[in-house]
């Protein structure tokens, strides 16, 4: 099949199946994170920045390109969640800017888009690193323009385009040596791959196999496939139709009331009938379920005529909802409406934070609106952009408290009227130093530099368990361990939470040492919290050591020594 020429509706195609193919593959892009921590978001980020896209393209009736790569662009502008999410609408940003408002695309003019595309999201990176999502695009745009002086045929071009970023995907782990220890490839380059095999399929009517569609995840996976399938749930108690999480492991053909020898479709076509949320993966001794249902029980009977049942796991989660219905409600009221703080004077402090604890420390330290947001729940620039409008202030300081949300925010700044100052915080620690760095009386371009000269004067750190085994930087490290991350490195590897947390602080604190804070999360406690400041002060007694509830996800502790 040869097009010459890209329309409007083939355009909104080859969006709308790449959009798709993100959806389709976010979890196991999200499975590309280098560290094994309970967060890897790229992919989450990716699907719901390009949805946004296509969901701002769908709303234009046009059949011009030029008028429809324009709203992609202000769609994953607005929608873009993380850096990956940022990098790729400013991929397409670029993209729109060569298109211009042509009503159809040439072969020569694809190949223009994706190379102006490529410079764009080069000139949004400070710090441009080879191995990432860029090389995966520049290698891309080298290839098609190669391609143009043969063809005018924009379905060659365009799979050449994404033959070259699947070439360039397999390199990336050569670039960055982390990649090649931990044995993946760039999550972020995985995207744009999907991305433009999206574009291709779409251009060339090609339809590929489900299989081919979709990653299949292996047994191993399945546990990260079903905490996907239950991620940040918002659903209404009544809208859930199967209300009973249900999972087993079966030992094929083994046990008293095997009846049938075990089939792959025989097996999954039944369970399909019973619910939602399906998950079945198998290999030639067992086979694991995850499914949605009304009938737990009938599932349970089932899996018995092929094996014995070796785990068996129910929730109910009409109230498990229930309770984060309530919850998020009670987190809403206390950290998403704007405060008025005196110390802030005419200025409005965003602070991006997870948690009713750390909300409150902010908002005590002079933070006028805090953004609901951080590790997995990255927001996007549209809810940046909304936070700083909604001070009502015409000089904003932006802490983002997190370098996946930075470049999100850097781009929030650009498209609202008052003057925006954002402060690279990478962390809740970096958030509480540059807070009292602030003084109302000086200008907001004296307030920035010295709430980023402040954050010189913090080390930050984190507790977490991982989520799978892996080795990096020379480190192995087991599923279930606890690890303790200074800055972006993985310091500490222990048995248990409180063992990491402690040597964790011994290798944060100096001799300049004073001031040790400790902000335990939604699975830390404040007795463990007690017991690590009393190892900490058996190390050093001058250390002053304060504790604080902070009811973060993901991390049981968070560490700031000053």
């Amino acid at each position: 099949m040869k097009v010459t020429t890209i329309t409007g509706a083939e355009f909104q195609k080859m969006v709308r199946v790449s959009s798709q193919r993100l959806n389709d593959n976010a979890d196991f892009i999200n499975r590309l994170n280098v560290f094994p921590v309970p967060d890897g978001d790229t992919g989450t980020n990716m699907s719901l920045s390009f949805a946004s896209g296509y969901k701002y393209l769908s709303d234009v009736n046009s059949e011009s390109t030029g008028e429809l790569a324009s709203a992609l662009a202000k769609g994953l502008l607005m929608g873009a969640r993380g850096n990956s999410g940022v990098i790729l609408s400013q991929i397409f940003r670029g993209f729109h800017k060569s298109v211009g408002d042509k009503q159809q695309l040439s072969a020569q003019d694809l190949t223009d888009a994706i190379s102006s595309g490529v410079k764009m999201a080069y000139k949004a990176v400070m710090k441009p690193q080879e191995g990432t999502i860029l090389t995966v695009a520049r290698k891309a745009a080298e290839a098609v323009r190669k391609e143009v002086k043969k063809t005018d045929d924009c379905v060659a071009i365009m799979k050449v385009a994404y033959e070259a970023a699947e070439e360039a995907l397999k390199m990336t782990p050569e670039l960055l040596p982390v990649l090649k220890e931990v044995g993946v490839v760039d999550s972020g380059g995985q995207g744009l791959v999907f991305v433009y095999q999206g574009f291709y399929d779409a251009l060339s009517g090609n339809v590929r196999p489900e299989d081919e569609q979709k990653h299949t995840p292996s047994l191993g996976e399945m546990p990260e496939m079903v905490g996907a399938e239950h991620a940040q749930s918002k659903l209404n108690v009544e809208d859930i139709k199967n209300g009973y999480c249900t999972q087993i492991m079966v030992r094929i053909g083994r046990g008293k009331q095997v009846t049938q020898k075990f089939d792959y479709d025989t097996f999954y076509n039944y369970l399909a009938d019973l619910g939602d949320s399906l998950l079945v993966i198998n290999d030639d001794e067992v086979v694991k379920v995850h499914v949605h249902t009304e009938y737990p029980g009938k599932v349970l009977s089932w899996g018995q005529q092929f094996g014995d049942l070796q785990t068996v796991k129910v929730d109910n989660m009409r109230w498990q909802q229930e309770e984060i219905i309530i919850n998020d409600k009670k987190e809403e009221a206390e950290a998403a409406q704007p405060v008025t703080n005196d110390i802030a004077g005419d200025y409005g402090i965003v602070a991006v934070a997870s948690g009713a604890g750390i909300t409150d420390i902010l908002k005590s330290l002079g933070a006028t609106y805090i953004l609901s947001g951080g590790q997995t729940m990255n927001p996007s620039t549209k809810d940046i952009v909304d936070a700083i409008n909604s001070t009502q202030a015409e000089k904003v300081i932006v802490l983002p408290n997190n370098k996946n949300i930075l470049l999100a925010a850097d781009q929030a700044a650009t498209v609202v009227d008052a003057e925006v100052a954002v402060v690279p915080t990478a962390s809740i620690s970096e958030a509480m130093t540059a807070l009292l760095a602030f003084e109302k009386t000086k200008t907001l371009a004296e307030n920035r530099q010295d709430m980023t000269d402040s954050l010189q004067d913090v080390t930050f750190g984190k507790v977490t368990n991982a989520v799978r085994d892996t080795t990096i930087e020379g480190q192995e490290i087991k599923n279930g361990q606890f690890m303790g991350i200074i800055g972006k490195k993985i310091e500490i590897v222990a048995e248990n939470v409180q063992q990491a947390t402690v040597k964790m602080i011994e290798k944060m604190v100096d001799e300049d040492s004073e001031i040790v804070t400790i902000l335990f999360g939604a699975n830390g406690s404040q007795q463990e919290a007690e017991a690590i400041k009393d190892a900490v002060l058996a190390i050093d007694e001058d250390l002053e050591v304060e504790i604080y509830e902070g009811d973060q996800p993901v991390y049981q502790y968070m560490v700031s020594v000053e």
